[in-house]
């Protein structure tokens, strides 16, 4: 069958198949590739350190979230998923990869936290339902192609209660990522091991959201209790009241 397009799904999908299998990293086709990534936790990757982000703690102490039902978007291991469920909050972890969440488990069995993790694609499982009060993402946008970023912000308008909170890490321009532009990345046909923003292209966005803080992530001392490094960006988004 040569005809394939009937729906906007399809399209999205025939876009995905632009993309050399080498670089997909966001369908369920990439667990394979993040099995593999995990495979090794003895390896100097700097966000398989336990502690969560140094932007997540402080957005916490200083009162701009507040406990409730959480969202962890791309759990990786579930450090950021850990320390929300010690702090109250009711957690639904989500990663393509069964080896990240097999540790996510393990994580938090050690500290005592109950976390729900799901293995899957987040755009698309069934287990991930709102309404929640907070999105936490620390590295899934930038992993995605530009036309995913229309599955993101319609995860985010199913799924983001009015008034709730969007918090993300992500590559920061002039930092580390790809700064092809995205019709440069469709002629490559390959992300370059991930995108980078720039604030302002955050704020475009996300421009129906009020910015609450943007900024670059504090780096942390090897060894130290939180995880941060520069070359990435923080960025924390309120949902308009009164939408959705």
């Amino acid at each position: 069958m040569n005809r394939t397009i009937r729906t906007i799904d399809d399209v999205l999908a025939l876009m995905d198949r632009m993309f050399a299998s080498e670089a997909d990293r966001w369908t369920g086709n990439a667990s394979t590739w993040w099995d593999g990534f995990y495979a090794d936790r003895s390896k100097p990757v700097p966000f398989f350190v336990p502690g969560p982000d140094e932007s997540l703690v402080s957005y916490l102490d200083r009162g701009l979230l507040k406990p409730g039902r959480a969202l962890d978007l791309g759990c990786g291991p579930g450090r950021n998923a850990v320390h929300l469920a010690s702090l109250g909050f009711e957690v639904d972890a989500v990663d393509l990869s069964p080896a990240a969440v097999t540790w996510g488990r393990e994580r938090a069995g050690e500290a005592g936290a109950e976390v729900r993790f799901v293995c899957g694609d987040a755009f698309t499982s069934p287990e991930v339902a709102g309404p929640y009060d907070l999105v936490y993402d620390s590295g899934c946008l930038h992993h995605l192609p530009p036309h995913r970023r229309v599955s993101y912000r319609a995860l985010l308008e199913r799924v983001l209660a009015p008034g709730g909170h969007l918090a993300l890490t992500c590559f920061a321009a002039g930092g580390m990522g790809s700064e092809k532009s995205d019709e440069e990345l469709y002629r490559d046909g390959e992300l370059h091991g991930g995108l980078a923003y720039t604030p302002g292209e955050l704020r475009w966005l996300f421009s129906d959201y009020t910015e609450v803080e943007l900024r670059p992530m504090v780096r942390q001392p090897p060894g130290g209790a939180l995880f941060g490094a520069p070359f990435l960006l923080s960025a924390l988004f309120r949902r308009t009241e009164g939408t959705g």
